[in-house]
């Protein structure tokens, strides 16, 4: 290897001769080197700068080689540095004794150069393949983290959309004919009461039965009524017919082109799928829903992955809602309705959607975890980790956006998105 590949390395021992061989012979063999004469001076050292390898002697005043070597086995940020032992005492005790608080050699006294040398050079080698493999490990874990919530994400995505697709379908169909047929059966009622009116025109004598009918169905009632149940029936087919549409917008398949997508319908049609956990029940007061849009331009997206993201976070800002009225009194809630205010803008060329809830807010050491993967703070069952997870690579990796936290415990939490137009 290069001279500057070569490790910084530190001699702790009390014996100033030893450190003067030592450091010597080291430096002719292009190491870095730096000097401590006993525990407390190489515990300080290794505070303010962390050697790659550490020779420590063990017999040393105030604090010894044992002890010094606990200490630094004992903190995470310097447990991974190499130590050999440097001792004249040979017997199997200290050895076994030095190997168990953690140090990876022992060098005997009186040493040979050389094999000082050969030891280091093999330890440091050890140390740089361990370094290697550990980064591997993490970057390989990275990748297999990346491509789960890859995966997850395009399987919730794929069922999601496949259930709202098909339910969709479903709807449409029968809503078609009743709507399609709807005209038709005011047209055929028009007939039969006009029917009516010429046979009480050409028989003005009805007969006791057919007078006893008519004042049983109050013909005249019933004429004046009808027109209204069949407004009625059309404007709750036409009603139907919005919610599958939004149910088509919300499910929409990409494609692995982006499309021309309007964000303000995406999130209409997410707060309609999520209208039953908004409204009123024995277990949760009303959770009313503001928004206030501003004027935005259509965007080149992935529809799908982007409702997938308004779905994760208003579901979130729900259940935060839900759980932060619990204990609290009827009175306490209509003094701070369950709200969540949704704002949309146009601003330096990105697209600014913020999703504020008035629940309980977040700690921040919670906020600083809840985009990592599998962190969830739901109890064991009802959260995977992922959600937020998922939102976070749609927005930044697959859109080059940004999606961000604010929270303040006890007054609530906002998510912001920012998508590049």
């Amino acid at each position: 290897m290069s001279v500057s590949n070569y490790p910084f390395i530190l001699i702790v021992d009390d014996n100033p001769t030893n450190l003067s061989v030592l450091s010597q012979a080291l430096k002719s063999a292009g190491y870095k080197i730096r000097m401590a004469v006993d525990g407390e001076d190489a515990l300080a050292q290794v505070e303010r700068a962390h050697p790659e390898l550490i020779l420590l002697d063990i017999q040393m005043p105030n604090m010894d080689g044992f002890e010094t070597c606990r200490r630094l086995q004992a903190n995470p940020a310097t447990e991974s540095i190499p130590i050999i032992f440097m001792t004249a005492l040979a017997d199997t005790e200290n050895k076994v004794k030095g190997l168990s608080l953690g140090a990876v050699d022992y060098i005997i006294k009186p040493f040979e150069q050389e094999e000082v040398l050969a030891r280091v050079k093999i330890h440091w080698r050890l140390k740089r393949l361990t370094d290697n493999l550990e980064q591997q490990v993490a970057e390989r874990t990275q990748a297999l983290q990346k491509t789960q919530v890859q995966l997850v994400q395009h399987e919730k995505l794929s069922a999601l959309g496949e259930l709202v697709a098909g339910v969709a379908h479903e709807i449409n169909n029968p809503i078609g004919c009743i709507i399609g047929n709807v005209d038709a059966v005011q047209d055929y009622i028009n007939d039969l009461l006009i029917v009516i009116d010429l046979y009480h025109e050409k028989f003005p004598v009805h007969g006791a039965e057919i007078e006893e009918k008519l004042q049983e169905i109050d013909l005249e009632y019933l004429r004046e009524d009808l027109p209204k149940l069949i407004r009625a029936m059309k404007d709750g087919g036409s009603r139907i017919n919005s919610i599958s549409n939004s149910l088509r917008t919300f499910s929409r398949a990409d494609n692995n082109a982006k499309q021309k997508f309007n964000i303000h319908n995406g999130i209409d049609s997410t707060l309609l799928i999520l209208r039953h956990r908004l409204k009123a029940s024995e277990k949760h007061p009303e959770i009313k829903v503001i928004t206030e849009y501003g004027e935005l331009p259509e965007i080149e997206c992935f529809p799908g992955q982007l409702n997938q993201v308004f779905m994760n976070i208003l579901a979130n800002a729900i259940d935060a809602l839900e759980e932060f009225n619990v204990g609290l009194s009827f009175k306490e809630i209509q003094a701070n309705p369950n709200k969540i205010i949704i704002n949309t803008l146009f601003e330096n060329n990105n697209v600014k959607i913020s999703i504020i809830d008035n629940g309980k807010g977040m700690e921040e050491e919670i906020k600083n975890k809840i985009f990592d993967h599998l962190f969830t703070t739901k109890a064991v069952g009802k959260g995977t980790g992922l959600g937020l997870a998922i939102a976070k690579q749609i927005i930044e990796e697959t859109h080059g956006g940004k999606l961000s936290c604010n929270s303040c415990f006890g007054k609530g939490t906002e998510f912001l998105i920012q998508i590049p137009v």
